[in-house]
């Protein structure tokens, strides 16, 4: 059995746009008619030009070797040009075309991917979700621009969420994440973060963890600052709550809280999460498999994990696919905590697959057919081009215009909620 074919797929995701503005998905076939699904998590150039990449990628590095060799496929790609460092854009695409063999490999043996890593270890997945929008644009000021700033609407968001089932929800209420962070956080945020805190706690009791997300805008001084604020709320985690690469200063933010301290979703391979965690800078661990390298980076990840009592919260802010190799990783592993949910991956993620994701009362069950367990629906990612020149996911560029207004006209922010 050899791979013999690749295609692409660069679907815009329709409002509201729950997961980004886009999704990537590329699709193997071997010349027995075996295919494999994978998706690619690159925020940083165009899709199309990830797309290009999935190909470039594919036809050096997969096309006429066999999708058993998963371990040579991904060390021939990781090295290639004399890399062989961390890259994530690289790794995005490596990762897409590994879950994509991954899922050629289960459907050749007629196992689930999960049972070719060691088997399952848990029948169901606790997940969460972030509180949206009720209506309309995640990306629109209109679409209930007040959720992020008043905490009497989060916390009936929260509320609507456990009535749903879910026993967790992330919310980020600190204010707007840029190109120049980080920076302290300002009085007003300070006072914000805490009051929505409290408000949702006191609205959801102990029917749910509250988990703290921001996207490294702080400095590790500021991060505590923050963090002495939030303590009496008993979060389950502190997200990211410096930039990512700063490992000193989130082990100093890590030993000044009581927070357990959450990171990964900007990280890649194994040897990133190994100084994650060799720093002691967190003890739960995001990787985004299609971002972090693909499905066995991810055992690898979790395994190092493991070792150091670290647990496994895999992030998704992007597609289904992905979705499904999270999915995979976390029923095999041990230390899993809890997986990101997109919803209660309905919408338009369910309209992407055959059969959607399973979702019941808070748990995502993971399914049983071979491979990934998921097919997409070629139909609907055809039908849904992606034709607009904005990045998955765009922080401010402009210093200047940064503020900390706590207006619905706050550009920097509105531009991104998530």
């Amino acid at each position: 059995m050899l791979i013999e074919t690749v295609e692409t797929f660069v679907v815009g995701n329709p409002p509201p746009r729950h997961g980004g503005r886009y999704f990537i998905f590329v699709k193997l076939a071997t010349n027995d008619g075996i295919e494999g699904i994978g998706e690619a998590y690159v925020a940083t150039v165009g899709p199309h030009l990830v797309a290009d990449m999935l190909v470039d990628q594919a036809e050096r590095h997969l096309i006429g070797h066999r999708p058993f060799d998963i371990e040579p496929f991904w060390r021939r790609a990781y090295g290639s040009g004399y890399a062989l460092r961390p890259d994530p854009t690289l790794c995005g695409v490596i990762g897409a075309l590994e879950m994509a063999c991954w899922d050629i490999v289960g459907k050749a043996t007629g196992r689930p991917v999960y049972d070719l890593l060691g088997g399952r270890v848990h029948e169901g997945l606790r997940s969460y979700t972030y509180l949206y929008p009720t209506d309309g644009d995640a990306y629109d000021p209109l679409a209930d621009p007040n959720l992020y700033t008043d905490p009497d609407l989060a916390a009936e968001a929260a509320v609507r969420a456990v009535e749903m089932g879910f026993t967790a929800v992330k919310f980020d209420p600190a204010g707007p994440y840029t190109v120049y962070d980080g920076r302290q956080p300002s009085l007003e945020r300070l006072d914000l973060s805490e009051r929505y805190t409290r408000t949702i706690r006191e609205a959801v009791g102990n029917r749910a963890d509250l988990l703290f997300g921001t996207h490294g805008q702080f400095t590790p001084s500021g991060a505590l600052r923050l963090a002495r604020r939030l303590e009496k709320y008993d979060p389950l985690w502190f997200e990211e709550p410096v930039p990512p690469d700063d490992l000193e200063g989130m082990a100093r933010v890590a030993a000044g809280t009581t927070i357990p301290i959450a990171t990964g979703e900007r990280l890649t391979t194994v040897s990133e999460f190994a100084a994650v965690l060799r720093a002691g800078a967190a003890s739960i661990l995001q990787p985004d498999l299609g971002r972090s390298g693909g499905i066995l980076q991810g055992k690898k990840i979790a395994s190092v994990g493991e070792v150091h009592q670290a647990v496994l919260a895999p992030h998704c802010y992007c597609g289904p696919v992905v979705a499904a190799a999270n999915i995979a990783l976390s029923a095999c592993s041990p230390n899993f905590l809890i997986l990101e949910s997109i919803d209660r991956w309905d919408g338009f993620h369910a309209d992407l697959l055959q059969s959607p994701i399973r979702w019941e009362d808070g748990m995502v069950i993971p399914s049983s057919e071979p491979g990934l367990g998921v097919v997409l629906d070629e139909e609907v990612a055809r039908s849904h081009p992606y034709e607009e020149d904005e990045l998955h996911l765009m922080p401010d560029n402009h210093p200047m215009r940064i503020s900390e207004s706590l207006e619905s006209g706050d550009e920097p922010w509105w531009k991104n909620p998530r």
